[in-house]
């Protein structure tokens, strides 16, 4: 392995340092303040503030509000991961099939990907309206009646299939590249043993692809926490009846609508943690099903 060595010692930390401070300015200041702000009680003008301790804390564990905030985003993270993971790995397999076009397939399905998440919230709020939308339009005549701005369960729907779609291209982008990654000697020496396009995919393909998987399992669980809200905002603002409040719209809604920036902080670090344990975990045990 070859190394760079410099004669100043203070150049590479001078070549660090845009990144260093982009890091603090915008990652580590933010979440120190967030931290800080948890255990104080501000009044709606920020004029006075009293340290509270962990208050804050134990009345969101005591708040039937934050406990269903938690598990809505619980049931929203694994359906859009399950979702956006699965027809992406299936689009991935039909393009990889393919012997011509595939760049224009390719290309086509990755332009949903440049969608911001507020725009595809919109978008697929127009297709399921209950008033103009297409959707509602077909499902009626089958005799069912959409309407996710009083069903839950519609609203819940509503808000995974906007978000899955937004990262299908994602995922997409790196299935194909691993699947392409894999031999094509292994697939035919499996095919002249006798074994069948199922059990050639799932003995010999599925293996292959699991570092590609483990990879877009932990980038799949990170979005649906994080970067969804654009969607939330964009399609039902969390209701009906809070049966979309995830945690990181419910974040905004108490610290920028309700004025409650104690709360919001506490509940901003609740989040962080619970992203950084879910990390660790799947790096400590997920990764050890991983064959590299």
């Amino acid at each position: 392995m070859k190394r760079t060595l410099f004669r100043n010692q203070l150049l590479p930390w001078l070549l660090l340092a845009p990144q260093l401070a982009i890091t603090f300015i915008f990652f580590l200041w933010p979440a120190a303040q967030a931290v800080r702000q948890s255990f104080l009680r501000q009044d709606a003008f920020g004029i006075n503030t009293t340290f509270v301790g962990l208050s804050n804390f134990q009345a969101l564990w005591n708040s039937p509000e934050y406990l269903n905030s938690l598990q809505v985003t619980a049931v929203f993270a694994v359906l859009v991961t399950v979702l956006s993971m699965g027809f992406a790995l299936l689009l991935a397999v039909a393009v990889d099939r393919m012997i011509r076009s595939t760049s224009v397939y390719t290309t086509l399905l990755v332009w949903p990907y440049a969608v911001a998440p507020a725009v595809a919230g919109i978008l697929w709020w127009f297709i399921f309206n209950p008033t103009i939308g297409v959707m509602p339009y077909f499902l009626d005549a089958i005799g069912y009646d959409w309407n996710h701005i009083s069903s839950k369960t519609d609203a819940m729907t509503l808000v995974v299939i906007a978000s899955a779609w937004k990262q299908i291209s994602y995922n997409f982008l790196f299935f194909v590249a691993g699947l392409q990654s894999v031999p094509a000697s292994l697939r035919e020496a499996a095919a002249i043993d006798g074994a069948g396009p199922v059990r050639r995919f799932f003995d010999i393909t599925v293996p292959l692809l699991s570092p590609t998987t483990f990879f877009l399992l932990v980038v799949n669980i990170v979005y649906a926490m994080f970067d969804t809200f654009g969607v939330i905002d964009a399609t039902t603002e969390g209701g009906p009846a809070q049966a979309t409040n995830i945690l990181v719209y419910k974040v905004y809604f108490d610290g920028f609508v309700g004025q409650n920036m104690g709360s919001s902080a506490a509940q901003s670090v609740i989040l962080m943690l619970i992203v950084i344990a879910l990390t660790v975990v799947q790096f400590r045990y997920v990764e050890k099903k991983v064959a590299y």
